[in-house]
Formats: C-alpha cells, sequence, structure tokens
C-alpha cells in the first residue's frame, strides 16, 4: 500500500489526490467559466452560474485542505542535480499557484454576491455559504468581473507552464519529478 502522507522524498497518496484534484477541478472551472460566459445563451445562465458557483466553493475547501496538509507534511526535496535558480523557480512558481487558486477562488465567491440576484449556496447542503460584502455590492460587479477573467485566465497560463515544466523534467532532465506525483511512484 501506498503512504498516505509525504515522506522528504516522496508525495504521500493524500498530496496526490489534493494535487489531481484540484488541477482537473481548477482546468474544468476555466473552461465552464469560457463556456458559460461565450456559449450558454442569456437565459441559461444563472442555472450555470450557480453550479459553476458551487464548485468553486467547494474547490476552494479542498485548496484549503490541500495547503494545511501540505503545512504538516514535508515537502520532498527538489533533485539535487537542479540549478538553484531552478530550485528558486519552482518554489515561486509553486506559491504563485497557490495564491492564484485563492485569488480566483475568493473574486469568483465577490463576484457572485454581485449579481442583480446573488447566489446563495451551501456547503454539503447544511453550511450556508456566507455573504462577505453584503448587500450593496452591485457596483463593484464590472471590477470584480475582470478581475475574476484575468486572474483565471492568469492561472491557466501558470498551469499550463507547470505542466510544461513537470514534462521537461521528465522527457529532457530525465529525473523523478512528474513520477513522485504521478500514481505509478
Amino acid at each position: 500500500m501506498k503512504a498516505l502522507r509525504n515522506t522528504p522524498a516522496a508525495w504521500g497518496a493524500v498530496a496526490k489526490v489534493f494535487h489531481w484534484t484540484v488541477a482537473l477541478a481548477m482546468i474544468f472551472l476555466i473552461a465552464d467559466g469560457w463556456w458559460m460566459t461565450h456559449v450558454v445563451e442569456r437565459t441559461g445562465r444563472l442555472a450555470q452560474y450557480t453550479l459553476h458557483s458551487v464548485i468553486g466553493y467547494y474547490v476552494l475547501l479542498v485548496i484549503a485542505l490541500r495547503l494545511l496538509w501540505r503545512a504538516a507534511n514535508p515537502v520532498p526535496a527538489l533533485p539535487n542535480e537542479l540549478a538553484e535558480w531552478e530550485k528558486g523557480a519552482a518554489l515561486a512558481a509553486h506559491w504563485l499557484l497557490y495564491a492564484l487558486m485563492f485569488a480566483v477562488s475568493i473574486s469568483g465567491w465577490l463576484l457572485v454576491q454581485t449579481f442583480l440576484r446573488p447566489i446563495e449556496a451551501t456547503l454539503f447542503g447544511v453550511i450556508p455559504v456566507p455573504n462577505p460584502i453584503g448587500e450593496s455590492a452591485r457596483e463593484l460587479h464590472e471590477t470584480l468581473e475582470e478581475t475574476h477573467h484575468v486572474l483565471s485566465y492568469t492561472l491557466l497560463v501558470l498551469i499550463l507552464i507547470h505542466a510544461a515544466g513537470a514534462l521537461r523534467h521528465h522527457f529532457f532532465k530525465k529525473n523523478d519529478v512528474l513520477r513522485r506525483m504521478w500514481w505509478s511512484s
């Protein structure tokens, strides 16, 4: 059986589940966001926005849990043969990914509160998602919408760079950076 917790040399099963769950959810939400704003007819958008926001709330929760798990577990060391700039770039990219994931999620949470009819939701059917900006936030709608779009597409670019970096490690540098986040390691 694979280890649940991380070790100094490998990611554990829980970290892998968090990583791939968040990765797939973020890609889905970015694609869904584009779909619902460019393809879905205006009359059907409220249902799409509601689904999108509820998924976003759960993803925000998973990101927070992922960060807590990371704080409680050792982060596997990068290969010794990497240059210091590569190690620094990897560390910066990971923290920027976390920051952007939180920023995208929070900007979306704020955005849905500025709709003519704010979207109300509950987590697990019992925990109400609060409205952090109050009832009179309509004037923030355009700013929050643009912020959410820009942050989402910036996150997508960083996700693509992250994936390209993992593939670079696997195919060109031939180290275990990608393999240890995959299920076969």
